[in-house]
């Protein structure tokens, strides 16, 4: 399985994926806490550090660059100092620049207080409407690019709607869904879908994993389908049901985790076309992001180190 897994990367920069959909600005506040607040019954957090992180597509995005995949982002930025950020983001980690810019919205941005890495509060910058008119027709434009396969990145913040991917299927290549409920009936045809547990209880019913999956596989006539069980690992339908057990050694952080593992997923069956090869790798891989805290992408080396260790 080792050689198996170095073959398979190797192949990864000979691919081109797309990635399309809600860009998040991911902002960390560090600091300590010794004292509460003389105004109100709240924590006094003194910032020690401030970082900024691609979040949502842009995470996605993040982590196949970070594989070696030449890869193209789509998505909508407002019109304010988080748009500067984001780009500068994306640009230092060679992500192929194609969003653009609506006026009529903010950067999405979430902005997270961590103290001795516990989360104490977030606070969200975001407008959830459908883009449309004129942005709309823009973005549409920039899904014309030759590559080998798509990832719809979809956080329910307006990017992903019937037009947009309407126009990726027209492009007739593989498709990959990180899905939200509410989009459910967009999905319909997908080459793979990645939902967790709850997201797909929220889209299809079922007594038993099992046929939960087989019933939204069926009724979202998905090729594949692989549901994130979080501590418990993954669930591929594809011709059968397979179950593959976490890898992770511990778990300090989740989020992110659904971005690099449709952006694992997706590379490497691309790379290989080998679904059993593919879920092994993503699971791996999911292992060493929950790992880190915060949003955060995975590397080549840290691959290779953990295939070593296996």
């Amino acid at each position: 399985m080792k050689e198996k897994f170095r073959k398979v990367l190797e192949k990864l920069k000979d691919l081109k994926i797309l990635v399309v959909g809600d860009l998040i600005l991911d902002r960390y506040i560090f600091g300590t806490v010794e004292r509460i607040s003389p105004e109100a019954p709240v924590p006094v957090v003194e910032v020690e550090r401030e970082e900024f992180r691609l979040g949502g597509a842009a995470n996605v995005a993040n982590n196949l660059s970070s594989l070696g995949v030449k890869t193209y982002l789509v998505g909508i930025t407002g019109s304010d100092y988080g748009k500067h950020i984001l780009k500068g983001l994306i640009r230092s980690a060679f992500i192929e620049d194609l969003t653009l810019e609506d006026s009529q919205r903010p950067t999405t941005e979430k902005t997270r207080v961590v103290s001795m890495s516990q989360q104490l509060l977030r606070i969200d910058w975001e407008d959830r409407k459908p883009i449309s008119g004129r942005v709309l027709e823009k973005l549409l434009e920039r899904l014309d690019v030759e590559v080998d396969g798509v990832i719809l990145s979809d956080y329910a913040k307006g990017v992903v709607c019937e037009p947009v991917v309407k126009k990726l299927k027209e492009k007739e290549v593989f498709l990959s869904v990180d899905p939200r409920p509410v989009n459910k009936s967009l999905y319909y045809g997908a080459d793979l879908m990645t939902p967790n547990e709850k997201e797909a209880r929220q889209m299809a019913e079922g007594t038993s994993l099992e046929s939960l999956g087989w019933t939204l596989k069926k009724e979202l006539n998905l090729k594949t389908l692989v549901i994130t069980l979080g501590p418990k690992g993954m669930a591929l339908f594809d011709k059968e049901y397979t179950n593959f057990p976490a890898r992770a050694k511990q778990v300090y952080d989740v989020s992110g985790a659904g971005d690099t593992v449709v952006a694992v997923l997706t590379a490497s069956y691309l790379a290989s076309g080998d679904w059993y090869l593919a879920c092994e790798l993503a699971n791996l891989c999911a292992g060493i992001v929950v790992g880190k805290l915060g949003t955060a992408s995975i590397t080549l080396s840290e691959i290779l180190n953990a295939i070593e260790e296996r």
